[in-house]
């Protein structure tokens, strides 16, 4: 196995999101954050675009042409595309290609071994040296700057695209974890759902996306699509407080998962909790009105963190820059060295 603990400035930590992929750089912070949307020619099999690029491809391909996501609910789903897709984002995220780079890369908390392999496997052959695994809420919670090799308990919820993870952290460890895959992809799935059942319009995966961004800072949302009875385009405006009831019951399995966390609590770590409150991350610790919302089910003080969607690529940093006290944090197995 290769010496872990002199990590270099070429060294990376990686978010591999269901929606998105950051790169952090050692020395240098988060340098890369692109959609995790690969376009592939379904004849040959050959990697075409990844990120920003393919996805403008998405739901206008040709035929020959398809851009999907490799991973979904959090892991990954198409070993290929994905290796394809790491390869060419470690490579924009690289200064020097002297050496291939050490990398600590973030998995969800309920991933089974397979796909934990899954992705060691994938990161490896994409040109890590050697590969290093930490689960989410941990990253998030470093990310975040919460406390957590302090022994007091610290709560994360972090809402990616295909997942929410729930953690209490004390001393350097997950002390209880619920995973979920209810998380984004979910609620603008219900937020398309929506739309198709209330005005008969279909809406790509794209634009129930900016609906859900949208929520909160206007009023009325207009969204154009086909008419599904006619068959032409279609405008429509969309009120904010009805799109938010269209999200309620997402919303709610969230809320489940959270306070069944507090169930298994252990009553020590309890009283932190109360006391520090609980921290939002990732994408969909943005959506109007969850904040409040938690904090009216479950009696605990809730705030977002400061860069919610970057939380977990600076966590997975901060495990390079400080690797000796950080190591504790990585799941297992820890490492795959490559040859």
């Amino acid at each position: 196995m290769a010496n872990t603990t002199s990590f270099s400035t070429r060294d990376l930590g990686i978010d591999l999101g269901t929606a998105n992929t950051l790169v952090y750089a050692r020395g240098r912070g988060v340098v890369l954050n692109e959609p995790s949307v690969v376009a592939v020619d379904s004849r040959t099999g050959h990697v075409l675009a990844v990120g920003h690029e393919a996805r403008q491809a998405v739901g206008r391909t040709p035929g020959t042409i398809v851009a999907t996501r490799p991973l979904k609910g959090g892991v990954v789903s198409d070993y290929e595309a994905a290796e394809g897709m790491l390869r060419q984002f470690i490579a924009k995220a690289r200064r020097s290609r002297s050496r291939a780079p050490r990398i600590v890369v973030c998995t969800p908390s309920g991933v089974t071994g397979v796909e934990r392999r899954a992705v060691l496997e994938a990161t490896s052959r994409a040109g890590a040296r050697s590969v290093h695994l930490i689960e989410e809420p941990m990253a998030a919670a470093i990310g975040a700057g919460l406390p957590v090799y302090e022994p007091c308990g610290s709560m994360i919820v972090d809402i990616g695209a295909g997942s929410t993870e729930v953690a209490v952290i004390s001393l350097g460890g997950m002390v209880v974890a619920r995973h979920s895959r209810i998380a984004g992809d979910a609620l603008d799935a219900a937020i398309a759902a929506y739309v198709e059942r209330q005005h008969t319009i279909a809406v790509g995966e794209r634009t129930a996306e900016q609906i859900k961004m949208t929520l909160g800072r206007e009023e009325q949302i207009m969204v154009r699509g086909r008419d599904k009875v006619t068959g032409m385009p279609k405008t429509v405006q969309l009120g904010c407080e009805a799109v938010l009831e269209a999200l309620d019951a997402p919303t709610q399995s969230i809320v489940d998962v959270v306070c069944g966390t507090f169930d298994a609590c252990p009553a020590e770590l309890y009283g932190d909790i109360m006391e520090r409150g609980i921290v939002l991350t990732g994408g969909g610790a943005l959506l109007h009105g969850l904040d409040e919302r938690l904090s009216r089910e479950t009696g605990m003080p809730v705030t977002v963190a400061d860069d919610p969607m970057g939380c977990v690529a600076v966590g997975t940093g901060r495990c390079l820059e400080d690797f000796t006290r950080l190591e504790t944090a990585f799941a297992a197995p820890a490492t795959v060295a490559v040859a």
